[in-house]
């Protein structure tokens, strides 16, 4: 029995503890992946997706923790990053859509940054060929001009939404996070802003992703695609 034990610890288990001291701080402090199982962020990020988090966009932190060893930027606007829920400290990937000192207002799903309204310009349904058949039915798109950062959002008039809100000063070290489907994301109109600490990383690559409406089948054409 020692003797199982023994080849057991040489030949599974400190192998196993080996790999994991290597790869959990690292996907810690370095880079990360992060599975989208909702559809807050489409068109860009599709229910399914699996996409690459470079935690050392920002800065580097002592793994495991939010301890910042060293930092080299900061979220600029039009950023898709990974950040933790102020509301329940869920993890989130959201658009930043508002910088600290920013005045940020949305009136009838227009964004206004700073007394400027974001420029909007037609998305035809059929370059969503992505998206199931029932959204490009039903749904609006548009790309949104944040500031020279162009992406595509999504509205869907059946659902009730917060289409609007009043002006409001984004803090020091805060950060105003949205998700691309506007009328269909759990965001910073609901939980308020999203301090500095609680962003880990930027999304920034669709690694894989597969169907969930049909049997999860992998989604080829998105793999490897850079996110926008």
């Amino acid at each position: 029995m020692k003797r199982f034990l023994l080849q057991l610890w040489r030949e599974w288990f400190r192998p196993f503890l080996v790999a994991a001291a290597i790869v959990l701080p690292f996907k810690s402090a370095i880079a990360d992946w992060n599975y989208v199982p909702s559809g807050s962020m489409k068109p860009t990020i599709l229910e399914g997706d699996l996409v690459y988090v470079n935690k050392l966009a920002y800065d580097l932190r002592v793994p495991f923790t939010f301890t910042r060893l060293a930092r080299w930027a900061d979220p600029a606007r039009g950023d898709i990053v990974v950040c933790f829920s102020p509301a329940d400290g869920t993890r989130l990937v959201k658009r930043v859509i508002g910088l600290p000192g920013d005045m940020v207002e949305l009136r009838n799903h227009r964004l206004f940054v700073n007394g400027a309204p974001a420029v909007y310009t037609y998305l035809d349904a059929n370059e969503m060929s992505h998206l199931p058949a029932a959204d490009r039915a039903a749904d609006f798109f548009a790309r949104e001009d944040l500031g020279g950062r162009v992406h595509a959002v999504m509205i869907d008039p059946r659902r009730p939404a917060l289409r609007s809100f009043a002006a409001a000063k984004v803090p020091a070290g805060s950060y105003l996070v949205m998700g691309d489907n506007r009328d269909n994301s759990f965001d910073s109109r609901f939980f308020g802003f999203v301090q500095r600490g609680q962003i880990i990383g930027k999304a920034v690559r669709v690694l894989g992703s597969v169907d969930l409406d049909h049997w999860a089948c992998p989604r080829f054409d998105r793999f490897g695609q850079a996110l926008e």
